[in-house]
């Protein structure tokens, strides 16, 4: 088993896992039901060893039949499921694990029992877990439609007959009544959930309530489409304006307890927003969709942000809610981008799959995704790379500083294609990081901010490959060192003074 650190990492590692997926192919695998209380030390050590400081649990709570119906019915949904799997079954498709009706593990999984004995596991391990929490909406047939349907946003004939496809009639313990999809109020509504009235306090008051009972069964909660209860962006789809509910609850929880921590799924630039009313991180999808579209200068601008900014992001290639990496990054743009993402501050955010090259994405919806044969060289690629991110502390605890690539002669425009940045070790040792992130050779000069090497032999070597270079200290300091790369080449340099 991998060695625990005893102090908290400044810069974590993160495993989303698709658990109904996951446990669904291990039950293949082993031709019986297997629950999370059937997962073997192995597999949690190998957690450990790959350096993981969260799992992320995906889709544990409880799923309806309404919602479990709708998935099964939308024909637009179920050509996608049969594209993913052509053998596929009613069983294949259990529901989204967004349309929630209780905050209770599934029996299938286990139940709540064997999530509790799981977490423990996790725990001696210094791992910590995530589950998810889906503020926005909850499923058609959540006990509260019917009791406390004021819970919800109510719409009326006139709105049922001008957007059908926001509305949904349904009975309650007061009566037939009209009320809202889930929705963004950029899309159509999500016919497998009911939307929340965060106008409402009665609504705020129970899910604080809420979500501090889920807060006692797990570590983290990375929070759905956090921003759509922010009051304008509640206004601006509904109409209404809610006091604000993430200060209040992100307090009640940390008031219970200290070390909970949130993470939300966050877009539109509101990641600032949303870090100072209580969340430890936001995704960073602004830096996924720069490193997507190969745009250089507002890669490079984005890491200009300030660390107490960029130390709460979590940073990916793909989610659960985006394509697979490899199927979005041609190779070797992938391993570009992955440098860039895994080796700068924030939450290192990694998911089921990624690590194999898989290259379909398994909706939500489904509890089965397809075999696909693992990648050789992407494999060996994030192996290496989870070792490096495991074992040099620098990288988990140090300093980070972004370098600015200087041409390496003048009118060499090609140094505009760099990203660089330095880490400082507590233990005084010293890394670079540069990427020539371009379809292009490139050359630069970077000027390291380590004065310390003025007048000293250094060694650069490359903790991702097998390069190794002696250069005078004093040329890293002053002209800068000189770098060729080939298009999307990388170095990962340990340093060290002779």
């Amino acid at each position: 088993m991998g060695t625990i650190l005893a102090a908290e990492p400044r810069y974590p590692s993160l495993f989303q896992i698709n658990t109904r997926v996951w446990l669904e192919c291990l039950s293949s695998e082993a031709r019986k039901p297997i629950t999370l209380a059937d997962i073997d030390d192995t597999t949690i050590d190998g957690f450990a060893e790959k350096g993981f400081d969260w799992i992320w649990l995906l889709s544990v709570w409880q799923i309806g039949a309404a919602g479990r119906a709708v998935s099964r019915a939308n024909p637009q949904w179920r050509a996608e499921f049969k594209a993913i799997l052509p053998d596929l079954t009613e069983d294949d498709i259990c529901g989204s694990g967004f349309a929630i009706t209780a905050y209770t593990v599934s029996e299938a999984l286990g139940g709540e029992t064997a999530l509790a004995q799981f977490r423990e596991r996790l725990a001696k391990r210094g791992i910590k877990l995530m589950l998810d929490f889906v503020p926005n909406h909850t499923a058609p047939d959540h006990p509260w439609v019917r009791t406390h349907p004021n819970y919800y946003v109510e719409g009326s004939e006139q709105a049922l007959a001008g957007s059908p496809q926001n509305y949904l009639r349904v009975e309650t313990d007061r009566g037939p009544k009209i009320l809202a999809y889930g929705r963004d109020p950029n899309f159509p509504g999500w016919p497998d959930t009911l939307q929340l009235n965060y106008a409402n306090p009665e609504l705020q008051a129970a899910r604080i309530d809420e979500l501090t009972a889920i807060a006692g069964k797990c570590d983290g909660l990375p929070c759905d489409m956090a921003m759509l209860l922010l009051p304008e962006i509640f206004q601006r789809t509904w109409g209404l304006t809610p006091e604000p509910f993430w200060p209040k609850a992100t307090a009640a929880v940390h008031a219970k307890y200290p070390a909970f921590t949130f993470m939300a799924e966050v877009y539109w630039d509101l990641e600032w927003t949303l870090q100072r009313q209580g969340f430890n991180y936001c995704y960073d999808k602004r830096l996924y969709d720069r490193l997507r579209d190969g745009h250089v200068g507002p890669i490079r601008d984005h890491l200009l942000a300030g660390l107490e900014y960029q130390d709460k992001l979590a940073r990916f290639l793909e989610n659960h809610d985006e394509p697979r990496a490899a199927s979005e990054f041609p190779w070797p743009q992938h391993q570009a981008a992955a440098i860039i993402t895994f080796l700068s501050p924030g939450l290192r955010f990694f998911h089921q799959g990624q690590f194999e090259g898989a290259h379909v994405r398994v909706p939500t919806h489904l509890c089965r995704g397809p075999v696909e044969p693992t990648n050789p060289e992407i494999a060996a690629f994030y192996a290496k790379l989870l070792q490096v991110l495991t074992e040099t502390s620098a990288f988990r605890f140090g300093a980070w500083s972004q370098i600015q690539s200087l041409p390496a002669w003048s009118g060499n425009w090609t140094s505009d294609g760099f990203v660089a940045y330095t880490w400082a070790g507590e233990d005084g040792s010293r890394h670079l990081v540069v990427v020539n992130y371009a379809g292009n050779q490139g050359q630069c000069r970077l000027q390291l901010l380590f004065p310390e090497y003025r007048g000293k032999q250094v060694r650069l070597i490359d903790a991702m490959g097998t390069e190794v270079y002696d250069r005078d200290g004093s040329e890293l300091v002053g002209p800068g060192l000189f770098i060729d790369h080939a298009p999307w080449q990388f170095n990962v340099f340990a340093l060290q003074a002779k």
